[in-house]
């Protein structure tokens, strides 16, 4: 019988894995969005396929990795870290504390679980614990995401060992040397969707000889974007165009208001298959956060990006103007969404030649096997 220790952090260590090898120890920290949390998954997963890895994530409490990580099938502890209030500094009193608390928080899940590779995806959760890391001489690995890095990767690339990006041009912010073109991980069950366009949207309810728009602006929904919806869904459907509609939980049922006697729309707070949602449309109306403009690149499909102007570096805009200016996808600002969204949204969709040009553009930009790379920058830091 194999003997097992169960050590602190109630995490499971074998002397040797499925070939009597010892199970490598690789914490994985960071979170906040979907777009730091599918990455850091997909990574989670390729590790413990390729290396048998034993697992640990550190994420920040009350944010949605607390409940999407485990259940995904991994161990998650909390930080009580949270971000800075830039329009209230007199609150950041508050902030500065857990920030500490979350430090030393870190430096004890560090010695307890004793990793040997620590990965940052970037979220609250991941300075305090790299920085851990990198005093206590353990190897890190920042994944950075998005085109215009952030504070927290910048601060921590110069003790990094291994940075991996998903554009060019990232030497503007990290040392060149540590630098390696990887991609953004997207989820599998994007890629191995075997549905065809006419079961994607007969799954939907609807009719696979009608122009389809997907409209997605993340699980708490784009307020901007939904009002642009609300106000011009009836001008989409008069002109013969269906609409999946995700609105996220903030915005009640103004999205079925807004539906209501209409036929060809579905409004809905969360998809729950946005690969049959993606395999559908035509044309999809998004924000521009990094894991989404991945998967819109990896699949190919025409977008209209909005970027969020509530995001730090404004990093949103910086990764829409990356694909706008190769003529990849169609940037609307925030502010002129309201007035600019519907209009643009008709004007391609009725173009097929301009959305199969799109269509190329964007796929020239995908990298594939993004996770699997990162996996194996791990792997040469463990020797």
């Amino acid at each position: 019988m194999t003997e097992k220790r169960v050590n602190q952090t109630g995490t499971t260590e074998s002397p040797g894995g499925a070939a009597g090898k010892r199970r490598p120890r690789i914490l994985v920290s960071g979170g906040g969005t979907g777009g730091h949390i599918f990455p850091a998954l997909s990574i989670a997963d390729e590790l413990r396929k390729s290396l048998d890895a034993e697992i640990l994530f550190v994420g920040a409490e009350n944010r949605m990795e607390m409940t999407r990580v485990p259940e995904a099938g991994y161990k998650i502890i909390g930080l009580p870290v949270a971000g800075f209030n830039r329009k209230n500094l007199l609150k950041n009193f508050q902030v500065v504390m857990k920030l500490l608390s979350s430090m030393g928080k870190a430096r004890k899940i560090i010695r307890d679980f004793k990793p040997e590779v620590v990965v940052g995806v970037g979220g609250y959760a991941s300075g305090p614990v790299l920085k851990a890391a990198q005093k206590a001489g353990i190897p890190t690995l920042i994944q950075e995401q998005n085109s215009y890095a952030g504070v927290t990767n910048k601060l921590l690339a110069k003790g990094a060992d291994a940075i991996c990006v998903a554009y060019d041009g990232m030497e503007r912010f990290f040392p060149a040397e540590k630098i390696i073109k990887t991609g953004n991980p997207i989820r599998e069950r994007l890629l191995s969707e075997k549905l065809t366009r006419k079961e994607a949207l007969e799954s939907f309810g609807l009719s696979p000889d009608r122009k389809t728009l997907l409209v997605v602006g993340g699980s708490l929904g784009a307020l901007t974007i939904n009002e642009s919806l609300e106000k011009g869904l009836k001008d989409l459907v008069a002109n013969g165009i269906q609409v999946i509609w995700q609105t996220g939980k903030n915005f009640g049922n103004r999205g079925a208001e807004a539906a209501k006697g209409l036929k060809g729309v579905v409004v809905t707070p969360f998809i729950t298959d946005m690969a049959a949602a993606y395999r559908g449309a035509d044309l999809v109306v998004s924000r521009a956060g990094a894991a989404s403009i991945s998967e819109l690149q990896a699949l190919g499909k025409p977008a209209i990006l909005v970027p969020s102007p509530n995001v730090a570096e404004d990093h949103q805009t910086h990764n829409a103007r990356a694909l706008s200016d190769r003529g990849a996808a169609i940037l609307v600002t925030d502010a002129e969404a309201r007035q600019r969204l519907i209009g643009e949204a008709l004007s391609l969709i009725a173009d097929p030649a301009k959305l199969k040009e799109m269509s190329e553009k964007i796929s020239a930009m995908a990298i594939t096997g993004s996770a699997q790379k990162i996996a194996q920058k791990v792997t040469t830091l463990l020797s």
